[in-house]
């Protein structure tokens, strides 16, 4: 309980802090890097599991709300962008799995497992059978997540021109009962997803009926701000407890490697979505989240932070978990 507590009050300075900073979506990376410091400096971090869960239906459900008739109307032109993405993916993968064995001396299934541009659960839960450095491989594709959820705000600006808003554009909050009627149905619907092992269920069920409920106008509106904030600072802070009890040695060992793999992977997932944004129109800032290899519910929250596409940032996501839990399986058993 007092783990927690202190988790949410560090990520709670963090967020405040990186907001007067002007960093770009503050109440994600402030507490992801304060929580991260924090726990590798030795203080005890944790979210419980069912906190989490109840993070993830806010922010799945708040997505929802950005899904218009406009935003829908590209759904024409994502098929090719999904081809793109798994161009993208098979270069992150194969490539980048090279890298980590001609630089880092990593055996052949470990760098197959630590290049895996995301789908980090499915991956732990490979290495039970297979001769892999379970501790590395967690470790790096760690550091990973954290590097690209840190970065994408920054990189972005740089390909717009344009500053980044800190907080996405205020909009009329939905009324309480279908708020609550919402979250209700959602739940029902995550964990028939939950049961159903689908990759973030939760996240997933609330984006799904708040999505319905605004694209046929049953209701319309956002998650009123003193909900939604602090549900995207207790998401940075859970990206931060990943890194509790690991020392500065182990994180100094694993940093050449995950720098290596975030930077072949930031400028494939570039090239990727710079192509897609002059082919289709699609501006770069959602390309770009929708393509970088992050955690699935890290990369659909910031969507909504810096006022990106949600319902084209989630398409691409669980198309990249669907490839990868295809792919993988075929890779590694033609490596083991």
């Amino acid at each position: 309980m007092w783990t927690t507590l202190i988790t949410l009050a560090i990520g709670a300075f963090g967020a405040v802090a990186a907001f007067w900073l002007g960093i770009p979506a503050p109440f994600l990376t402030g507490p992801a890097f304060l929580v991260t410091l924090c726990g590798i400096s030795g203080i005890r971090v944790a979210i419980p599991a069912r906190l989490r869960d109840v993070i993830f239906l806010i922010i799945g459900t708040n997505m929802g709300t950005a899904v218009t008739p406009e935003a829908v109307a590209t759904a024409g032109k994502w098929p090719l962008s999904l081809i793109i993405l798994s161009l993208c993916i098979l270069a992150i993968f194969l490539i980048g799995a090279r890298l980590l064995q001609m630089w880092f001396g990593m055996d052949r299934m470990s760098a197959l497992l630590t290049a895996t541009p995301g789908h980090l659960s499915f991956v732990i839960g490979l290495t039970d059978d297979l001769k892999a450095d379970i501790s590395r491989v967690t470790l790096i594709s760690s550091l990973r997540v954290l590097t690209l959820t840190l970065l994408v705000p920054f990189i972005a600006p740089l390909l717009t021109g344009e500053p980044l808003p800190r907080l996405a554009p205020a909009t009329q909050p939905m009324a309480l009962p279908a708020l609550a009627a919402i979250l209700i149905l959602a739940t029902a619907l995550g964990l028939l997803f939950q049961r159903l092992r689908v990759p973030a269920a939760l996240l997933l069920g609330g984006m799904a009926v708040s999505s319905l409920a605004h694209a046929f106008s049953i209701t319309e509106g956002s998650v009123p701000q003193w909900l939604s904030l602090p549900a995207f600072a207790t998401m940075g802070a859970l990206i931060g407890t990943r890194f509790g009890g690991v020392s500065f040695r182990m994180l100094a060992q694993a940093m050449g490697a995950s720098a290596t793999l975030s930077s072949f992977a930031a400028i494939v997932s570039l090239a990727g979505a710079y192509a897609v944004s002059q082919l289709f129109g699609i501006p770069i800032v959602t390309v770009l989240i929708a393509f970088a290899p992050g955690g699935l519910e890290t990369m659909m929250a910031m969507s909504v932070l810096l006022d990106a596409n949600p319902a084209y940032v989630a398409a691409h996501h669980v198309f990249r978990l669907v490839f990868l839990t295809l792919v993988l399986p075929i890779v590694v058993s033609r490596n083991r």
